[in-house]
């Protein structure tokens, strides 16, 4: 894979705690979303599992678990400083509802994978800022773990910028677009369609669409078999 890399600005604190100023952006607005969707989809008070593929810091899960206490968070990430800063997060937190973090190259087979994931053992499945800044290879393997790992009915959420029916506005995304390309001809903001295409292969359909600050957006998706 790829090496999928940081595009924010990175501050880096003691004991290997990163700090992505954009993580700390939009983990408000996506917990809101999720606040939206999961009681609405599963119950208030029901005991859920969720992995997060791609956490990155760990600013994400951190906040989210502390909002689903109902919820236990398997993060994961690609590089070898991402999983050090979630670990501290964690400890730091005194996580209860988040286990350790693993090792996951996403665009590997489900069975290369470390840990001890199940095939339709998830309730969730949380990517944030992955689809855009890694291979197309990504977002295949990402579909295809969550069609496998979800269970039915299972709900994918993933977040981003997004060209929709082959068009990206406004303006600012065109150009973020463009930055992207030109740093790795094989990134680039992700067309819905192709992003629908891609998950019905893997019995992942789209659900719903939220427009978020930055002209970025969340996609539910449920996994219907």
């Amino acid at each position: 894979m790829a090496k999928i890399k940081a595009i924010s600005q990175l501050y880096t604190m003691a004991d290997s705690k990163l700090v992505l100023p954009a993580a700390d952006r939009n983990k408000e607005p996506i917990l809101e979303v999720l606040e939206k969707v999961i009681p609405a989809k599963f119950g208030k008070d029901s005991q859920l599992s969720a992995l997060e593929i791609a956490s990155g810091s760990g600013q994400h899960v951190i906040h989210f678990a502390q909002a689903f206490k109902n919820i236990v968070w398997q993060p994961t990430d690609y590089d070898a400083k991402y999983v050090n800063s979630i670990k501290v997060y964690i400890t730091e937190n005194n996580a209860q509802n988040i286990k350790e973090p693993l090792t996951v190259d996403v665009s590997k087979a489900l069975s290369e994978w470390p840990g001890d994931l199940q095939h339709g053992s998830l309730d969730l499945i949380v990517n944030a800022n992955m689809v855009h800044i890694s291979p197309w290879c990504c977002t295949e393997g990402l579909f295809s773990a969550a069609g496998k790992l979800l269970k039915t009915g299972g709900t994918l959420f993933t977040y981003g910028p997004y060209a929709i029916h082959g068009q990206i506005t406004p303006e600012s995304n065109v150009r973020f677009d463009a930055g992207l390309k030109a740093q790795d001809s094989s990134w680039g903001l992700r067309d819905v369609d192709d992003l629908e295409k891609e998950g019905k292969k893997n019995g992942i359909l789209l659900d719903a669409m939220f427009n978020m600050p930055a002209n970025n957006k969340t996609l539910v998706w449920t996994k219907n078999k």
